[in-house]
């Protein structure tokens, strides 16, 4: 991803050049200190994603997102503060993430995943055209998903469905367990379930989904409550909106 670099302090544009630098998927096209060069930059350079100071003088953070979301097209943008208070309106503002200085490298990594995954998302909704007026059929054995390709560093990395252990939503994201490793893809957990064959995958919880042969066993806890064992030994709550089905699958 083609990406700007906007701070008003030399030494953190600096430090943001040596991180970006160790991330394969961004080629760093510029530098601006100020919003108003930042906004100039975007016009003449057409960066893919904008890490965005959020507080600096004259036009800051805030105003400058608030400009690049009207345009067509327009970056990604990470917004990267020292300061917590302004995640609220960083989102309001479409931010991607929102990354706290001093920035961790596993951090930025996480926040440029994300933005490579809304990208991804954005070229795959191009394509789609839009729905019929008229309900879609309910899908038959051989149309549920089988395979997912998602962002990872600078490729796109085949998953099979039968591969995944867990799905986690993240906000309008959803993470895919695969093991050891996981994988983020703009999506929401609704739209992923009906698209997931329900003999493979139940859904446990408003935001997770888990293969059905990845759970050991239904443990009460008292009041009403019920988790689930996970073959990796993760314990996970049952939500009761879906406690039935999961009582159901275990022939109660």
């Amino acid at each position: 991803m083609r990406t700007l670099i906007v701070d008003d302090e030399p030494l953190a544009i600096e430090r943001m050049q040596i991180l970006c630098t160790r991330i394969p998927a961004l080629q760093i096209v510029g530098t601006a200190a100020d919003g108003a060069a930042a906004l100039r930059l975007v016009e003449a350079l057409t960066p893919d994603l904008v890490m965005l100071d959020m507080t600096m003088p004259e036009l800051d953070g805030l105003g400058v997102a608030r400009t690049l979301a009207r345009q067509t097209p327009r970056p990604a943008v990470i917004f990267v503060t020292a300061h917590d208070h302004f995640a609220v309106e960083a989102f309001d503002c479409d931010g991607v993430d929102y990354v706290l200085k001093p920035v961790a490298q596993d951090r930025l990594e996480r926040a440029v995943e994300r933005a490579l995954a809304r990208r991804a998302g954005g070229e795959a909704a191009a394509t789609i055209a839009p729905p019929s007026p008229t309900p879609a059929p309910e899908p038959s054995a051989n149309q549920w998903i089988e395979e997912f390709w998602v962002p990872h560093r600078s490729e796109l990395v085949r998953v099979a469905a039968t591969d995944i252990d867990r799905i986690d939503a993240e906000r309008d994201y959803v993470r895919l367990h695969v093991g050891s490793r996981s994988y983020l893809m703009l999506h929401t957990i609704q739209r992923l379930e009906d698209r997931l064959d329900p003999a493979r995958f139940i859904r446990l919880h408003r935001s997770t989904i888990v293969r059905r042969d990845r759970i050991l066993g239904l443990r009460h806890d008292g009041l009403g409550v019920w988790s689930a064992e996970l073959a990796d030994g993760t314990m996970l709550r049952i939500g009761r909106t879906y406690l039935a089905k999961a009582k159901a699958m275990a022939g109660r």
